[in-house]
């Protein structure tokens, strides 16, 4: 199947690069410049503009990270601007062209994510030219985009692949895969971060998941749980997950759709977490690593259609 959907996407990168045009932008940080890609709909002025925020770890403005290009982000950006919404992604502090704005591990917080992704959504208000500004985040970045839509007020918010349970949670199934004694020492470690204090004596075992640099990080980020987020927005939101997502289970998204009432559950059958279509095991391997292998066109639709059609 990936050999097939390569050929499709040669085709349809040719009629998706006549539909925009790419300017560089960038705004200053604390310790450098972040930079982005604007994509602009070719013709008319665009009805609504969105910020694309990328998901955890050193993932680049075109959802890529060492060692893994699927270049989805940028995909979605470019099927957006074909649909008429002009799209803003940008590279996170520390990583690809804003590698100059790279934080110190031990003074970066959650928080100074979502600062710059207000920071982008008002930047965007002033040059994207359309009278409605979105934000779409993907994984991690789904929570980020619900803090930043009410620090920067935005038209609408996009869920993409995001967790519905706080990050304790989260950090419990890893732990829950490891010998009873390191899960205790784990469970205890993570009770202190959770109520705002750090634990300087970490296993070796455990050195990867809460060495003392990452722990501000960590405390910062177990602050938020992303129901409550999504239960007290106050604007649009659209939820989207794909079946065949191997890092976030659709529990996930229904979690965050029974918080709001007022939000649009779209689940994508076979549509994995880098946004392809994958019916193989084989499929799933080629996602992470083929950029040529065209992300799901209903992820573009769906989303497309719902910031187009949002007041």
């Amino acid at each position: 199947m990936a050999a097939a959907l390569r050929l499709a996407a040669l085709f349809t990168a040719l009629l998706v690069m006549s539909a925009a045009t790419a300017e560089e932008v960038s705004i200053d940080a604390a310790k450098g410049k972040l930079r982005g890609t604007l994509e602009r709909p070719a013709g008319a002025r665009p009805a609504v503009c969105a910020l694309i925020i990328a998901g955890s770890g050193p993932t680049d403005r075109d959802g890529n990270q060492p060692g893994l290009t699927s270049d989805s982000l940028k995909q979605l950006a470019l099927g957006l601007a074909a649909h008429g919404v002009c799209a803003l992604r940008y590279d996170k502090r520390g990583v690809g062209a804003s590698s100059d704005a790279a934080p110190v591990e031990s003074e970066l917080l959650f928080d100074d994510y979502v600062a710059d992704a207000a920071a982008w959504l008002a930047r965007l208000k002033r040059i994207g030219g359309a009278g409605r500004v979105a934000v779409v985040g993907h994984g991690q970045g789904a929570l980020v985009a619900l803090l930043a839509a009410k620090r920067e007020t935005a038209s609408a918010v996009v869920s993409i692949a995001g967790a519905g349970r706080p990050a304790a949670e989260l950090i419990r199934d890893q732990l829950r895969g490891l010998s009873d004694e390191t899960r205790r020492r784990g469970e205890d470690i993570l009770g202190k971060l959770a109520v705002g204090r750090t634990a300087p004596e970490i296993p070796a075992e455990l050195g990867a998941l809460f060495r003392p640099s990452v722990q501000p990080y960590l405390i910062s980020w177990l602050r938020y749980n992303p129901a409550e987020e999504m239960r007290t927005s106050r604007v649009p939101v659209l939820i989207v997950q794909g079946t065949a997502d191997l890092q976030v289970p659709v529990a996930e998204a229904r979690i965050l759709a029974a918080e709001n009432p007022l939000a649009a559950l779209s689940l994508l059958t076979d549509m994995n977490h880098v946004l392809k279509r994958c019916l193989s095991a084989e499929d799933q391997r080629a996602a992470y690593t083929d950029p040529a292998m065209p992300i799901d066109a209903r992820v573009v639709d769906a989303i497309a259609g719902f910031l187009l059609r949002t007041p």
